[in-house]
């Protein structure tokens, strides 16, 4: 019985030692884990994933439907990074959960669009129309400020990314604002008469900014100018060797002409 457990023993032992890497240059490559939304988020990862796996890393990326959820995960470790979302969210994040997240890069950005409902019209919107937008506070703020840019609505000026719909200063159109998950607004659409929706969402549901949308971002807008998504990691880990060649895939050339004839627009690189 000694002996049969003394090899059992060393079996296991070099069989650990397998599993991690240890005594021997053929290793297996290091795990790059990766949370994101579905869409264009880990449809852009996994079209790197060649490009990391030439450098020896292998790409893993798990999908979360919602916003919360990934960050969960870069804070627990669970996922070393996130590509899902932009700085001023995430600074909110931080601040309502204590919690030091940080950009490693840049990488796209994805206009926000108007699009129609029970209404089709942008030059004649009903009195009264409802209008849907995300509920959390820097996606509703970027919603509001697409709405000011087409004159449905007039903010105070000098608000920018901070708007509510307290900073409604002008409705004409005696327009309902419907706060929703961000989620659930192309679910939203055949109950309103126009919705305010994120990119990533909008695509999921088969929508294209560039193409459906009744009102897009303009190009010097402040959404534009501040709202690009970005690879998010704890801080600290910005200069990791697998953040780094994380980032340096999503910014090749491959990955922009991915983008570019992927989304027709939709979602534009910034770099």
């Amino acid at each position: 019985m000694k002996k049969v457990l003394a090899v059992v023993l060393a079996l296991v032992l070099v069989l650990g030692l397998v599993a991690c890497g240890g005594g021997g240059e053929d290793t297996d490559a290091t795990v790059i884990k990766v949370g994101a939304s579905p869409v264009p988020h880990a449809e852009i990862l996994n079209a790197a994933a060649d490009i990391l796996a030439a450098e020896g890393y292998t790409l893993e990326v798990v999908e979360f439907q919602d916003y919360v959820l990934p960050n969960e995960a870069v804070s627990s470790g669970e996922c070393v990074a996130n590509y899902f979302q932009h700085v001023p969210y995430l600074d909110q994040y931080n601040a309502e959960n204590g919690t030091d997240l940080v950009s490693a890069a840049m990488i796209h950005y994805e206009p926000y669009g108007i699009y129609a409902g029970k209404s089709t019209d942008l030059a004649a919107i009903p009195e009264g129309a409802q209008i849907a937008v995300p509920n959390d506070a820097t996606n509703e703020a970027r919603a509001l400020q697409l709405l000011a840019q087409e004159g449905i609505i007039t903010l105070t000026e000098g608000v920018g990314i901070e708007a509510t719909i307290l900073d409604i200063v002008d409705n004409p159109y005696n327009v309902e604002i419907v706060e929703l998950e961000a989620a659930m607004l192309p679910r939203s659409l055949q109950d309103v008469d126009f919705a305010v929706i994120n990119g990533n969402y909008a695509m999921e549901a088969g929508l294209n900014a560039a193409e459906d949308a009744l009102a897009i971002e303009a190009a010097d807008s402040i959404g534009a100018e501040t709202f690009g998504n970005i690879i998010c990691v704890a801080a600290g880990n910005e200069e990791l060797p697998e953040i780094q060649a994380l980032v340096n895939a999503l910014k090749s050339d491959e990955i922009k002409a991915f983008i570019e004839e992927t989304y027709a627009g939709a979602v534009v690189p910034v770099f």
